[in-house]
């Protein structure tokens, strides 16, 4: 990235830099498709327009284009080097956080009244942001750490599973229990002589306590996990990115989610046109068509034969408003209010080998049908335009100044833009003000959100149900609206406009309030519902994860209206839940009301918006953590990617349970590195976060199958194999120390080098690392009984509970096997060694065969295998079997191994060693069987 090539323009012509050798005011040249190095003032475009489109994908997530204007002095200029004759200077506020503003000033100084200009969001180019169409030059104000993509950046952090956690708690018991162990050895043998050094050799002795094999059993048995999520047929495409923390995925109390590209496809679909007295939906769209057809024939009709007044149809109902207008008149409004209100640009794939000079040349370009595709900077604009495409009422083409419809008849309408006023998350509308080329009319067409809307509109008593009609079925809802202005009335505007936009202070509130002298009794003309399809199984998985008691939260940089109809449209929140949605807040006082507003409602989803949560974060993030943990679901819109990853730290910080994070886009990156476990989907907006994440999924309804069946399996075996290779070593430093006891306390070893490599290797490592091959209900029935999950979440399966029983298991073993072999070997002593390390060899074999909960064809060869390699080992490594050394001459001889004496004795300490434990846990799963033992029987 710091290495690509950009053209920077210089008194001297173009030279070619380095992304990295660029500086704050250095002008670039960023040609289409070419990623923008740094934050930008946009200076001037190729495009006739003086505007362009960038991607935004990589910064907020959404898959939209973003329209960006040049500043209208630069743009003007005739060449391109006149941009170095000009004596100008840009004033830009300090570095921040937030992608969505920016306020600055553009000053040129040697024209003759000094040239003022205000910079706002739309004359920007952040870094990370990709050029859609035409070249363009920009002038550097932030580099490097202070661009705004990188401000929204975390580093990424080393995770470490809770398992692993667990288990180093156990290996630092067990590390104190060889220490005290060596120690009362020592004082056992009264300190005699050199004593210090008589520790150090039990602590060597002992050293078999220490589970070194852990470490290595466990890594193999995550590479082993890893392999078989990837195996795994029912969630094709999935990808492990990570070989440490598989085990996560069965410990999760929180999932995180993104919305869009997540949730949703992104998709929006036209359903629903509502008027007050008619609502049409899908089916009767042809009605509508009909209606448009005929009432612009009528107009044409009338243009052609009345050429100097154009549709004096309509004159009369403008002059006389209490007229009721007819349905047909009514649905014309409407849909060519839909037609013109809106950010919509047709773009037009070029034919191939047409020059790129006359792309713009209007007699090459191709206007049909099939080739035009809708630019927008948000997918709802562009369902409705496409919607009035299909009735008959077509956007062909626009510009800054103008844009222009076809008629269901073929004619062209030219209509200019005079003003336009786009969406923000304050006002939650957009305006713009047209004339009409063959009237001369001036309209004020509006669009926005119910809650906007409704006070500026004129009186009604349908719109309030309405809007609750269409949210309950997840339509996003708009509302539309117009307002006619004569010519007077808009140059008033027009100057009150300008003047406010060039204020440096409070500026935003001064247009603000300009705007607002016009949204007054405007004429309610419809209401339009879009729905946003969800992806794939949405619901069902929800439900899923909800029945697992995983508590959900949706994280979206997306509307609050938007975000709440996708949470009830995708069952995140029951249908019998309320909402609670969390008014905005600036102060302390504000916030402490609302949190008791809250406080007083029980079981309702929590909806708040990324501002209000910073600042209850500021005064009350423990009660504000607290109330929300409480939620059965929680939704925050508005979120900034670093608020997102903050919201993940303190859920973590706060409950101290593991938390899940899930998204799709590179705005969700910082989050889904927070989290303990972040699972990536390749979506639409391209592959950033399913590479920054832990696992990568295609589609989130695997996100089920992974938690439920692998994050199950992997947790349980990962449990019984950790638990089982303490023991392991353990039973063997029983032995030593009964061994030690009997011969007076002596520091000599019971076994010789090599029975103690064989013994943790090759004699028990295959069946007990077969264990990562067990699974303790079928992946079927996982998935049938989520309940199951939430068992998992309680972490019974490694404790210090469990650990003690199966340090109790370990020293009666060791006990048993030593003191049998003592006791039934009288006469030849040398024969202890053979028959108590065959026992337990024997006896960690049916160890593996009582853990195990479901066999598996591997698990039986395993242990044949290890048993077939010891009864092998007997007959070549005889020498090993004496005690002492080699020296002392005490072989062991092959004819006693085949006696029967030997058979029965070892058969026997074997037996009392392993048939008590299997008696216990019969009655145990007689008496106190676990959950999903009553599902598999």
């Amino acid at each position: 990235m710091n290495s690509q090539l950009y053209s920077k323009l210089t008194v001297r012509g173009k030279v070619q830099v380095k992304s990295s050798d660029i500086q704050v005011g250095d002008l670039i040249i960023v040609e289409k498709n070419q990623r923008i190095p740094s934050d930008m003032v946009f200076l001037r475009t190729s495009e006739k327009t003086g505007s362009c489109f960038i991607r935004t994908d990589q910064l907020d997530g959404e898959t939209d284009w973003k329209l960006k204007v040049a500043v209208s002095c630069t743009q003007r200029l005739p060449a391109l080097g006149d941009l170095f004759s000009i004596n100008a200077y840009v004033y830009a506020q300090k570095p921040q956080l937030d992608i969505h503003s920016f306020e600055g000033t553009f000053t040129r100084e040697d024209s003759d009244p000094a040239v003022h200009e205000s910079l706002s969001i739309e004359n920007t180019l952040w870094a990370s942001t990709v050029v859609a169409s035409g070249t363009v030059i920009g002038v550097v104000i932030y580099t490097g750490k202070e661009t705004r993509s990188v401000l929204n950046t975390s580093n990424p952090k080393n995770k470490v599973g809770l398992l692993d956690l667990e288990l180093n708690q156990l290996t630092k018991a067990l590390f104190l229990a060889l220490v005290a162990l060596s120690v009362v050895m020592v004082t056992l043998q009264g300190f005699v002589g050199p004593w210090y050094r008589n520790l150090f050799r039990f602590l060597l002795l002992f050293s078999y306590i220490i589970p070194i094999s852990l470490r290595v059993n466990l890594d193999m048995g995550k590479a082993a996990y890893g392999w078989m999520i990837m195996k795994d047929d029912n969630i094709p495409g999935t990808v492990v990115r990570t070989s440490t923390i598989p085990e996560e995925l069965g410990r999760l109390v929180y999932l995180l989610t993104d919305k869009t590209g997540t949730l949703t496809q992104n998709e929006m679909i036209f359903k629903r046109l509502h008027l007050g007295t008619v609502s049409y939906g899908t089916d009767t769209m042809d009605e509508i068509q009909s209606h448009i057809i005929n009432s612009y024939s009528q107009v044409h009709s009338q243009n052609s034969g009345n050429s100097t007044s154009s549709t004096p149809s309509r004159k009369p109902q403008s002059s006389a408003p209490k007229v009721r207008k007819s349905v047909s008149s009514r649905i014309h409004e409407a849909v060519k209010a839909i037609a013109l209100c809106h950010n919509v640009t047709p773009v037009y794939e070029s034919r191939a080998g047409v020059s790129g000079e006359t792309e713009y040349a209007e007699v090459d370009q191709d206007f049909s049908d099939e080739n035009r595709t809708y630019q927008a900077s948000s997918p709802d604009e562009v369902a409705l335009v496409q919607w009035t495409e299909s009735v008959g009422l077509t956007l062909v083409s626009r510009d800054l100044t103008s844009m222009q419809l076809k008629t269901p008849g073929g004619y062209i309408l030219t209509y200019y833009i005079l003003q336009i006023f786009p969406f923000t998350s304050e006002s939650k509308r957009m305006g713009i003000i047209v004339r009409d080329e063959s009237s001369g009319e001036i309209t004020f067409y509006m669009k926005g959100a119910d809650v906007a809307m409704s006070t500026i509109v004129q009186y009604n008593d349908w719109l309030e149900e309405e809007c609750g009609n269409m949210a309950r079925e997840g339509l996003r809802t708009l509302v539309v609206a117009k307002k006619s202005l004569t010519e007077e009335q808009y140059q008033d505007f027009e100057s009150r406009y300008n003047q406010a936009k060039l204020s440096i202070h409070d500026r935003n509130l001064k247009v603000a309030a300009v705007v607002e002298s016009l949204e007054r009794e405007m004429e309610l003309l419809c209401l339009t519902g879009v729905e946003d399809q969800l992806q794939a199984d949405v619901r069902p998985t929800l439900e899923m994860l909800r029945n697992a008691g995983i508590k959900i939260w949706m994280l979206t940089g997306d509307k609050l209206e938007t975000a709440t109809c996708i949470a009830k449209s995708s069952h995140l929140v029951s249908r019998t839940q309320d909402v609670h949605i969390f008014r905005p807040v600036t102060t302390r006082g504000e916030a402490h009301l609302e949190l008791n507003a809250f406080r007083r409602k029980h079981d309702c989803a929590l909806v708040i918006s990324g501002d209000s949560l910073e600042v209850c974060l500021k005064y009350y993030e423990h009660e504000l953590v607290e109330l929300a943990c409480q939620c059965p679901a929680v939704v925050c819109c508005r979120c900034s990617p670093t608020q997102k990853a903050h919201i993940v730290k303190l859920l973590q910080h706060h409950t101290g349970k593991r938390t899940c994070a899930i998204g799709d886009g590179g705005n969700d990156v910082s989050m889904i590195q927070a989290a303990d476990c972040g699972i990536g989907i390749e979506g639409k907006e391209g592959k950033q976060a399913s590479l920054a994440a832990d696992f990568s999924i295609t589609q989130f309804k695997h996100i089920g199958r992974l938690l439920m069946v692998h994050g199950r399996n992997s947790y349980k075996r990962s449990a019984a194999l950790g638990q089982f290779v303490m023991h392991r070593g353990l039973i063997i430093s029983t032995m030593q120390a009964v061994f030690s006891s009997v011969f007076y306390f002596a520091s000599v070893p019971l076994y010789q080098g090599f029975l103690m490599v064989g013994y943790a290797t090759i004699y028990t490592m295959f069946p007990v690392f077969s264990l990562v091959l067990d699974q303790d209900v079928k992946p079927e029935m996982a998935l049938l009984y989520p309940e199951l999950y939430k068992d998992l979440t309680k972490g019974r399966s490694l404790s210090f509970k469990t650990f003690l029983i199966w340090v109790l298991i370990s020293i009666y073993q060791g006990g048993i096997l030593m003191y049998g072999a003592l006791l039934l070997f009288e006469s030849e002593f040398v024969h202890v060694v053979a028959i108590s390390f065959t026992a337990l060899i024997l006896t960690e074999l049916l160890m593996v065969a009582l853990t195990i909960r479901t066999w598996h064809w591997l698990m039986v060869v395993a242990e044949f295998l290890s048993l077939g390699c010891y009864v092998a080992s007997l007959a070549f490594l005889n020498e090993y079997f004496g005690i002492g050394r080699v020296s002392f001459g005490a072989f062991l001889d092959v004819a006693f191994i085949t006696t029967v004496t030997f058979l029965w004795k070892v058969s026997a300490i074997t037996v009392v060693s392993c048939l008590p434990l299997y008696i216990l846990k019969y009655l145990k799963r007689k008496f106190s069987p676990p959950s999903y033992s009553k599902l598999t029987s």
